[in-house]
């Protein structure tokens, strides 16, 4: 090694790694993708290994850049601790959470109870809900940190994992284009209604509200039986549902952000600071389908 390794392009690799894009990592990190490259460059300097492979299409790691997520966890890791020890700012306090309620299926959980035995002095308090009203608590200055799904068009926040929003249904689902479409629903605000309904608007295809469910349980329940369709981010679809395919012929949704939003209020806490750091580390694999 010639030159000591750079926390900051440490970070801008592990974001590489998690999000295979320099775009989507110049965005979850809040900098231009020059930026990215600049890092990405100036680490393969320092090692004088090859680490990430690009083109016009891929992004992938060689070998080289496979080793180099473990030893630049580990280097992070030891860099905070030796900040926290020295500093004596260690997190502690109340910290307030908003979830969003199909996150409850992933592996944010154990992210969090990981969190929590790094962090003993810190209580978290959590809150389920659907993102929209999330949004409004945040705002509101009753959440610390939000992890959920941002509207379309906006740029708030910081990128987690960018994901296509599907239609689903179970195996046996048939679409009768004779009478309106069956929809499984979130009250509002709800961005999957919001994209259903778009959609269908755009295509021409008539619907109803068949069920409105409060949560992701009973919106899975629902659809298992048979009461309709809805939609889910593909890497949230459970086991007992499915995604509807061009068989059904159901207009295209787009896609849907998850992102990590902290309170201007108290983004400089370090309790926020650490379990923001935490959930983006993670990266976007752990948000799928637990």
């Amino acid at each position: 090694m010639s030159e000591p390794y750079d926390p900051a392009q440490l970070r801008t690799f592990l974001a590489v790694a998690q999000t295979r894009s320099f775009t989507q990592a110049a965005a979850r990190l809040g900098v231009r993708q020059p930026t990215v490259s600049q890092h990405i460059r100036k680490l393969e300097a320092a090692t004088g290994r090859v680490l990430v492979l690009r083109d016009t299409h891929t992004v992938s790691l060689t070998a080289d850049g496979e080793a180099m997520i473990g030893f630049a966890r580990a280097i992070l890791a030891a860099h905070e601790q030796a900040a926290r020890y020295f500093t004596g700012d260690r997190p502690h306090g109340r910290l307030r959470i908003g979830m969003a309620d199909d996150l409850a299926l992933t592996g944010l959980p154990a992210i969090l109870r990981e969190f929590r035995t790094q962090y003993p002095l810190v209580d978290l308090d959590i809150i389920v809900d659907q993102s929209g009203t999330l949004h409004r608590r945040l705002e509101n200055d009753r959440l610390d940190v939000f992890v959920g799904k941002r509207p379309p068009g906006e740029h708030t926040g910081k990128l987690v994992k960018r994901d296509r929003l599907v239609w689903v249904g179970t195996e046996n689902t048939r679409i009768d284009r004779s009478r309106p479409l069956p929809l499984v629903v979130y009250p509002n605000p709800s961005l999957s209604r919001d994209a259903m309904r778009a959609a269908l608007d755009r295509a021409g295809i008539a619907y109803r509200s068949a069920c409105i469910c409060r949560g992701v349980n009973g919106l899975i329940a629902a659809v298992a039986a048979g009461v309709g369709i809805s939609a889910m981010a593909a890497s949230l679809v459970p086991l007992q549902l499915a995604a509807l395919g061009p068989r059904h012929k159901l207009p295209e949704l787009g896609h849907i952000d998850l992102v990590l939003l902290t309170n201007p209020r108290t983004e400089e806490r370090p309790a926020v600071r650490a379990l923001a750091d935490a959930v983006l580390a993670a990266g976007p694999a752990r948000l799928a389908t637990a």
